[in-house]
């Protein structure tokens, strides 16, 4: 299948977006009579403080923070579910907040922590009952069922109430089903929380698959450095409301962190002694090394761990996107 054209420069284009939040504040000590008599304290919290960024047909991109950063009230108000305080937003040329109806027909949505699938429900019964709400035909609605089955594996789980399906099988179903309408941009916030190192792998697979094939523009939040690292090819990362980083994920490791990870399996204790090395670990027969490569250059240390040393096997790696994404955070720290 071809992907899908959409003739827009930018799928999403957002501007200046800004989201408040007011809520009352619970004096510590004071009674339900006294609170009666007293005008309430409220505090208002920036959720999203004027940010603006693009985003281009047929990418995956990573929209990373930490809790509370605003990632999951940018989606809402990008996807028409909240209406912002101020700035501007486009999602395939439409405003979501003046054209929320026409737009959920062009976009699919999967929050991990939220199901859309109906709990006590065989899963084609839901997949039925949500084709007639985007108003798919029979025949398209029956045609992508059996698509979907196929590419996602749920075909044996077709009659199966939802609330026998494991986390895994359900997550597979949710995605399933926001694209059943096929969707041109599909929003994903947390898709593999709670999941198993095996089940995250093929839910990657998936993601992959459906851009691949589809041209599906994926838009990602998650805390797991690992949907990151091996979907994305670039990441927006907000803290505080702001954005803080935004470029391919290449570059934000090389723009974190000026160092390489030697790995090393060795037929004799390690011998070396060079400035900008440090070691991480050390055992008889194995050693982990840090290299600042500001300071020392990484051909130079493995041409001198080679000729001083006798090596089995030697890797040589970048930093765990946890660290280079725990150090973002902690520069854009107020």
């Amino acid at each position: 299948m071809a992907p899908s054209s959409t003739g827009l420069e930018h799928i999403i284009a957002v501007r200046d977006l800004r989201k408040r939040f007011t809520a009352r504040v619970r004096e510590p000590g004071f009674t339900a009579a006294v609170r009666s008599l007293v005008a309430p304290r409220r505090r208002t919290t920036e959720a999203v403080a004027g940010i603006s960024f693009d985003v281009e047909p047929g990418e995956i991109t990573a929209f990373i923070g930490p809790n509370g950063a605003g990632k999951s009230t940018t989606i809402k108000l990008i996807t028409g579910i909240l209406f912002r305080d101020a700035g501007s937003v486009s999602v395939l040329g439409m405003d979501p907040q003046r054209h929320r109806r026409q737009l959920a027909y062009r976009i699919g949505t999967v929050f991990g922590q939220k199901s859309q699938l109906w709990f006590h429900l065989p899963l084609l019964d839901t997949f039925r009952l949500m084709a007639d709400i985007y108003d798919l035909p029979r025949a398209t609605a029956a045609r992508r069922i059996d698509e979907l089955s196929e590419v996602f594996g749920i075909g044996d789980y077709l009659d199966v109430p939802v609330r026998k399906l494991s986390l895994g099988e359900r997550i597979r179903c949710e995605i399933a089903a926001s694209l059943l309408h096929d969707p041109e941009v599909l929003f994903l916030d947390e898709p593999t929380i709670g999941l198993d190192v095996v089940v995250k792998a093929r839910i990657r697979d998936l993601i992959q698959r459906i851009n691949r094939e589809r041209g599906t523009t994926v838009f990602l939040t998650s805390h797991d450095a690992g949907d990151i690292e091996k979907i994305c090819r670039r990441a927006i990362v907000i803290n505080h409301g702001t954005i803080v980083w935004d470029g391919t994920i290449k570059a934000m490791k090389y723009a974190y962190f000026a160092r390489k990870i030697i790995d090393l399996k060795l037929d004799a204790p390690l011998r070396l002694d060079l400035p900008g090395v440090t070691t991480v670990k050390s055992q008889p027969y194995a050693a982990k090394l840090e290299v600042d490569t500001d300071t020392v250059d990484p051909s130079h240390v493995t041409s001198r761990i080679l000729a001083t040393n006798q090596v089995v096997n030697i890797a040589i790696s970048n930093p765990p996107m946890e660290e280079v994404i725990s150090r973002i955070y902690a520069e854009a720290a107020p």
